[in-house]
Parts: C-alpha cells; structure tokens; sequence
C-alpha cells in the first residue's frame, strides 16, 4: 500500500521523465541532439521567474482544478476504483479545461476550448467501450480485479487499437495535435497562461502522460512485463506517427476517430458477447 501512495504522490515527477524522454527520443528521430531527459523540470524552474498574469480568478481556479482532477484520477487508478468512475471524472477535469479557455476574453483561447469539445465527442465514446469491454472480460469495473487477472490483450485486441488511435489527441500529438495548434491558434487554451499558472497546465499535461500509459497497462492484466513491453511499443509508436505525419482539420479528426474507432470497439465487443 505504501508504495501506491508513493506513485500517486510523484506521478507529475514520473510524467516529466516520460515527457522528457519523448522530447530525446523525437529529437534522435529527427537527426538531432535534442535537449537533455530533465529538460521538462529545468522548464518549470524557469517559468517561476516569469511575471504572472492573472486575467481573472476563474481562469486561474479551472486551471487548477484540471490539474487536480487528473491527479485524483490517477489515484484513483493505483488504488482499484471503478474504470468507469475514473473516466467520467477524467471528463471533469477536460471539462475544467474548456471553462478556462472560456473564461477569458481571446478568440484563440475560445477556439481553443471549441475544439477540446469536438475531442471529446471523438474520444469519450471510445474510452467508455473500452471499459465495457473490460467489464465482459472480467465481469466488473474494478481495476484492482483486472490487474489481478490474465492478460486481456488478444480478446480485447480492436479495443487496444482504439486506444492507441486515440491516444494522440489525449497527448495532442500529430495527427491530431489541432487543439494546440500553434500555427493556427497558438497554442489555444494554453494562451493566456503566464509563469507559475502556466506551469499548473504543464504539469497538467505530466500527468496526463501517466493516465494514458495507465490505460495501456490495463490490457495486460497481473503481466508486468507485458505491461512495460506494450507501454514501450506504444511510446515508439505515438512519437514515430507525430514525426511523420502532418495535423489534420478538427472535423476530420472527430470523423476519422468515431468511424475506425468505433468500428474497432463494436466489433471487438459483438466477439466478446458470442464467445
């Protein structure tokens, strides 16, 4: 039980390694040196001498209420809660986000929460079957009982497709990085944000880092080893898709999400329900 406190209680440390490993690993891709694995943190101790603009209260509390959301998520991960309760209450903390970009008089920022509405549309659904794709496996929600199971991988393989194709927009990576897109609405929801508010969403996005491997980890069950192995070909995978592809248009990315991912998702669950 004690190290479980210890995870929840570093999981913004975890997310920045994984977060600046990606940043190393994208650069090697790209046949550059790239900035060291720390870089992340050096970045956060470098926002805390930047002057802090605060628009008004509300911006700077939904901001913060993400940032914890995720992190009560992420407990609630570790400790064996209901999936379904964590991906309804990960939906809070997105919601969170959107009234911080509405909160505040900018058209990029408006944009910005517009369209981290649209992703939801796209990816909600999914995240929902694939929890009831897990409750037909192991006949409950619970997490404590799936990571005490075999793994689920091969009966939920489509389900695990799904994922993977939707876990782009959760770390907003190419090809469906539209809700940041700098060289459209730069930066979006993130715009207004200055010095150490800024650094609420940056860990924010830490965190949310922890979330999706977390998601991964699930489909291999009490298999440790499967867990790593599965996060590890995800990593490359996500990273080797945002180098090689180009961002696509919010409307596509909501039409290419629901059609493959929830073909994926049906089939795999009309397999579960006649085996």
């Amino acid at each position: 039980m004690m190290f479980e406190y210890i995870f929840i209680l570093f999981t913004p440390i975890l997310g920045g390694l994984i977060y600046g490993l990606e940043r190393v690993v994208r650069a090697r891709m790209q046949n550059r040196k790239g900035p060291p694995i720390l870089q992340p943190f050096y970045d956060m101790y470098k926002l805390l001498d930047k002057q802090p603009l605060i628009i008004n209260s509300y911006h700077i509390v939904f901001a913060l209420m993400h940032m914890i959301t995720l992190w009560i998520v992420i407990a609630m991960i570790i400790l064996g809660n209901s999936l379904l309760y964590i991906i309804f209450i990960h939906l809070m903390a997105s919601v969170f986000l959107i009234l911080a970009g509405y909160s505040v008089n900018s058209v990029y920022s408006h944009i910005g929460s517009n369209r981290e509405l649209m992703t939801i549309v796209a990816y909600e659904p999914i995240l929902i079957l694939i929890a009831i794709g897990f409750y037909m496996v192991n006949g409950t929600f619970d997490i404590s009982a799936i990571y005490q199971n075999s793994s689920s991988l091969l009966s939920m393989i489509f389900l695990f497709l799904a994922l993977l194709l939707i876990i782009p927009i959760k770390l907003k990576k190419s090809p469906f990085d539209a809700t940041e897109a700098h060289q459209e609405i730069v930066g979006g929801v993130e715009l207004e944000f200055s010095g150490i508010f800024f650094e609420i969403l940056y860990m924010a996005k830490w965190i949310e880092y922890v979330f999706v491997y977390l998601l991964v980890f699930l489909f291999a069950g009490d298999n440790i080893i499967l867990g790593l192995v599965l996060s590890l070909v995800v990593f490359f995978i996500i990273n080797l898709v945002d180098n090689s592809t180009s961002r696509v248009k919010i409307a596509d990315l909501v039409k290419i999400t629901l059609t493959i991912g929830l073909t994926l998702c049906i089939i795999n669950l009309l397999g579960l329900a006649y085996v």
